[in-house]
C-alpha cells in the first residue's frame, strides 16, 4: 500500500471515529426520523446528547444534555423546550425530573424566549 493511500485510509478511519463517537450520527438519525425532533438554538448536532427518548411510536427526545445545559422538550406550542445551566446548584436536582430544576428558561423553537 502505497503513502498516499495509506494516508487516506487513516483520514477516512479518523473521520469515522470521530462521527461514530460523537453524537452527530444518532442526533442526524433522530432529526431524519421523527418531525418532533429539533435542535436546541443552544446546543449543536454534535454536542447534544439526548438521555431521555420517548419510547412511543416517535423517538423524539424528553431530556438531553451538552457541556453548558440541560433541556426538557415540554411539548407546549411557543416554549417548546426548557433550559438550565450547569452551573447552577439547585437542592435535590435530578437531572430527568424538570420539576427538580431551578431557573430554567423558557425557549421556542426558534431560540427565542417565552
Amino acid at each position: 500500500m502505497n503513502a498516499k493511500r495509506a494516508g487516506f485510509t487513516f483520514a477516512a478511519l479518523a473521520l469515522l471515529g470521530v462521527l461514530l463517537l460523537s453524537n452527530v450520527v444518532s442526533n442526524s438519525l433522530m432529526l431524519m426520523m421523527d418531525r418532533e425532533n429539533f435542535l436546541p438554538a443552544e446546543a449543536s448536532i454534535f454536542t447534544l446528547n439526548p438521555y431521555v427518548i420517548n419510547e412511543g411510536s416517535s423517538s423524539f427526545w424528553i431530556y438531553a444534555e451538552d457541556s453548558s445545559n440541560y433541556y426538557h422538550f415540554t411539548y407546549e406550542p411557543g416554549r417548546e423546550y426548557l433550559v438550565m445551566s450547569k452551573d447552577q446548584s439547585c437542592p435535590g436536582f435530578k437531572k430527568e425530573d424538570v420539576i427538580s430544576w431551578c431557573n430554567a428558561r423558557a425557549r421556542n423553537i426558534s431560540g427565542g424566549k417565552e
